[in-house]
């Protein structure tokens, strides 16, 4: 990050301009940079690299419709050559540039070698650098974490990621692991969980003053997801690395938020698990006995999602916090709803939703909501416990699978859902094919503007 954004004043002049701003600009300029841009063909659209007399490199432009947009640098950091780049433009169009300029370097390289030289944006304003840098860092570890295989990324690695976290922030972590979860009555983590080498835990991070509004962030954390004794087909199977999604969406938030020294009282839940296949394995038909008190019949074991949600919600409830908001790559309805590239999401307080929507437009992280629609809690009943982990019908999969979780938030309490896809099927600039962070912009400029 540091090679990517600094501080300073001098490198090559990069001026990004709007359209209509263009020709205003070629007025201004040499003979040369004119006979330049026209020998080239340069239309005053996109990005020209105009030489000295000498052939070397003198200025850069860019020029587009839209020089606020979020994304605006997230194709050029990887056209230009490598080098110092002073940006000229207005304190905005630097703001969403530094981000898109941070962003569309991302390589996830862990496992393979990246060699290509990036440029470096020079920026004027030291402010912007540290908030664009801290951004940046915090979708990237979303991402990284998602792109991670399973194998390296198990309920035990979510928890040493959360320590990390803590230790950096000064936060404090606990954890519950395997059969403790039986003894602390956090049932249905253990049951999802109990058929992998790999124990189940819940991961509790915990950071701020104590006396400050509370916040709670809970997320998925199913680190591979087989389907459970519903055994997933294997085209179904391939991505189930990213079923920790959530968990890492609300990571990557819990960075920005304490990096950022937002005035909350931050709690963090993540309950870790991998759905395996094994001889102790939760079987489709069986009733478990929730920490809530809610009985739930299995109706199919690759519904897990919200069976690990729904005891990390009701722990939620025991410090009264102001706000819970949880992440989950829960169904594939919302898929099916919304598509892969807006996230949906459920809340029980109007303005809660209203006001996030409004703050997503703003960052350009758009989110959607979708209705509680209260009837559909009829379609996850059962005939022998209060309530069954699937709906009756195919229709309407993200709704039921809300009001599931709904049923564990207790009253009086504002609750946010997000149902996120946590993955990029198609390459756009600033967002490679992979793991993705959906809403977490948007749910952290909400935040920041409520208590900030």
């Amino acid at each position: 990050m540091s090679e990517l954004l600094i501080f300073g004043a001098s490198g090559t002049p990069l001026s990004i301009l709007h359209t209509d701003a263009f020709d205003t600009w070629l007025a201004d300029q040499t003979s040369q940079t004119k006979n330049w841009l026209a020998t080239t063909g340069y239309n005053g659209k996109g990005l020209s690299l105009i030489p000295n007399a000498n052939g070397e490199l003198d200025q850069v432009i860019f020029v587009s419709s839209d020089p606020e947009s979020y994304w605006l640098c997230g194709d050029l950091v990887n056209q230009l050559p490598k080098g110092l780049y002073a940006i000229k433009a207005t304190d905005e169009q630097i703001k969403v540039a530094a981000f898109s300029w941070g962003l569309g370097a991302y390589k996830f390289d862990r496992y393979k070698k990246n060699d290509h030289a990036y440029p470096t944006l020079v920026i004027d304003n030291q402010e912007i650098v540290e908030q664009a840098s801290k951004m940046v860092r915090s979708i990237t570890l979303v991402r990284d974490l998602v792109n991670t295989p399973a194998a390296d990324m198990m309920p035990q690695h979510l928890a040493q990621t959360m320590q990390a976290l803590a230790a950096e922030f000064g936060a404090n972590v606990t954890q519950i692991v395997g059969d403790e979860l039986l003894e602390k009555n956090y049932p249905t983590i253990h049951m999802v969980g109990r058929a992998s080498e790999n124990v189940p835990r819940l991961i509790d991070l915990t950071w701020g003053d104590k006396s400050a509004p509370k916040v709670t962030l809970v997320g998925k954390g199913v680190c591979f997801d087989s389907g459970g004794l519903d055994l997933k087909p294997g085209a179904g199977m391939r991505f189930m690395k990213k079923d920790m999604g959530g968990a890492a969406h609300v990571i990557g938030l819990a960075h920005q938020i304490m990096a950022t020294n937002l005035p909350i009282c931050l709690r963090v839940l993540v309950p870790a698990v991998e759905n395996a296949v094994s001889a102790n394995a939760f079987r489709p038909g069986d009733v478990i006995k929730t920490r809530k008190g809610i009985t739930v019949e299995i109706d199919n074991t690759d519904a897990e999602g919200r069976l690990v949600l729904c005891d990390a919600l009701a722990e939620a409830n025991n410090d009264r916090p102001e706000l819970v908001i949880d992440f989950a790559t829960l169904t594939g309805a919302m898929r099916i709803a919304l598509g892969t590239e807006l996230p949906g999401f459920f809340s029980n307080d109007d303005q809660v939703a209203a006001e996030m929507t409004v703050s997503g437009l703003k960052v350009e992280d758009p989110i959607w909501r979708m209705p509680l629609h209260k009837p559909y809690m009829e379609l996850t009943g059962s005939d022998i416990a209060d309530l069954a982990n699937c709906g009756k019908v195919p229709f309407g999969g993200a709704i039921t699978a809300a009001l599931y979780l709904e049923a564990f938030v207790d009253d009086g309490i504002s609750w946010a859902h997000f149902d996120v896809m946590a993955w990029n099927n198609r390459k756009l600039p600033g967002r490679p094919i992979g793991g993705e962070a959906f809403g977490v912009r948007a749910v952290f400029e909400y935040l920041q503007t409520r208590f900030g």
